[in-house]
């Protein structure tokens, strides 16, 4: 089985999505799009390069469990996008890397993990977590709470709180062997994770998958279990959340996102390979490095 497959239904046979027929029907559709928007070639040029920020957030994104804003919302500040406009191209970027990080991993789960003891809880985290962080994306769309301080006040602050806890938990907390079975204070904060993080979303674009992928390490789940339900529900928050800066408010840069989301979907894909290399210290401290970086630089 190769890592970059997804099983027909009903048998083991895989369907890669790196085949050509979908990198074909994935380029069409991608070449319609920017087709019908009436970008001009010149216009193309200068979009392009948001391409490969697309395809690094979204590797970054669903190798780590974080979502791929902790790379988009840094470089759209520098361009000096507003910050509605930078959220919801965010979000809307999102929606095309989480996505495809997303199938990659349910498929990876599907093919090698549905027997392991050690994933036995993967869905219930994912259903617990997903549902409470809708519940808390929309109560703050819904009652127009704003975010406690500036957009990248609030980033940076998130950033280098979560990156000092990562480093932390790697070199002074010593943990016992991996765990696979959840217990009802799992499920409370798993929820409470989805409610406070759900809300964090909505003002960031990121949170909850960062939080879930930190406490399933904490409570030593397995690290690509942790990565792998942090990703899928991000994917879920990010769809609930898109319509709020479309339907209801139009903010997303299209240009922008056009030619990124695209770039994000292809790295969202490949990005499971990239964890398959690391070992879980490097993978944690790969994670926080980054938080630590934009953190500190936004200061």
């Amino acid at each position: 089985m190769t890592e970059h497959s997804v099983l027909k239904s009903g048998d083991r046979n895989p369907i890669r999505l790196t085949s050509w027929k979908f990198i074909l029907a994935f380029s069409i559709g991608w070449m319609l799009l920017v087709v019908l928007s009436s970008i001009s070639l010149s216009q193309m040029l200068d979009y392009w390069l948001f391409t490969l920020l697309g395809i690094l957030g979204a590797i970054f994104a669903n190798s780590t469990g974080a979502g791929g804003g902790v790379v988009f919302i840094p470089a759209f500040n520098e361009l000096n996008f507003s910050e509605h406009q930078a959220i919801a191209t965010s979000f809307a970027i999102q929606c095309f890397g989480m996505t495809g990080g997303a199938i990659t991993w349910w498929y990876h789960y599907r093919a090698e993990k549905t027997e392991l003891r050690l994933w036995q809880g993967f869905k219930r985290i994912i259903a617990v977590c997903t549902f409470s962080g809708i519940v808390g994306l929309w109560f703050v769309y819904g009652t127009h709470i704003q975010a406690p301080s500036s957009l990248h006040q609030s980033f940076s602050l998130f950033s280098l709180i979560l990156g000092f806890f990562i480093v932390v938990t790697v070199f002074f907390v010593k943990l016992p062997r991996e765990r696979s079975q959840l217990y009802i204070f799992d499920y409370i904060v798993i929820t409470l994770i989805g409610l406070f993080g759900g809300a964090i979303t909505a003002w960031l674009s990121v949170g909850i998958g960062e939080l879930l992928a930190v406490y399933l390490i904490l409570r030593r789940f397995d690290i690509n279990m942790a990565v792998a339900a942090a990703v899928i529900v991000s994917a879920f928050l990010v769809w609930a959340g898109i319509w709020q800066h479309t339907l209801v408010s139009f903010q997303v840069y299209w240009q922008v996102a056009i030619f990124a989301g695209p770039g994000a979907l292809l790295g969202g894909i490949f990005a499971k390979t990239l964890v398959t290399y690391l070992s879980a210290t490097r993978l944690k401290l790969f994670f926080a490095f980054w938080l630590l970086v934009i953190g500190l630089a936004g200061i």
